[in-house]
């Protein structure tokens, strides 16, 4: 796949997750994938598949949720096989604290599925 491709992918994934599809992004994700998160939350390390990532990261922030990641795009770009996305993330805490976050991620594209991303993570003052 081309570098349009690629970007068309990712920015139909998210289009669809704002709809009320949460899996349509982690659809595109290498069942091999390598996830950093960089930072220094209790998340942060690299994960070495899409499970350990779901088991590591992802349940342990939606347990702490009201409501799904309703996720909007900012910018994407992309060159060669990388994508560059940037993207906020709304919700709300069970404790009612409200859920606003800033990421973005540097994917490698390949055959159409992510195998690996890099990416930060963020202090997470409203849990």
């Amino acid at each position: 796949m081309g570098t349009a491709e690629n970007k068309k992918l990712i920015q139909d994934a998210f289009t669809a997750w704002a709809r009320g599809d949460g899996n349509a992004f982690f659809n595109l994700l290498a069942e091999d994938v390598h996830w950093t998160v960089i930072g220094s939350t209790p998340v942060s390390r690299t994960y070495p598949s899409r499970a350990a990532f779901v088991e590591g990261a992802v349940k342990p922030l939606t347990a702490k949720l009201a409501g799904l990641i309703v996720p909007t795009v900012r910018d994407i770009i992309a060159e060669g096989d990388k994508v560059v996305l940037q993207w906020e993330g709304r919700s709300s805490g069970k404790n009612g604290a409200i859920y606003h976050q800033t990421y973005c991620w540097v994917m490698r594209m390949a055959d159409g599925k992510v195998p690996s991303i890099y990416g930060p993570s963020h202090d997470e003052p409203w849990m």
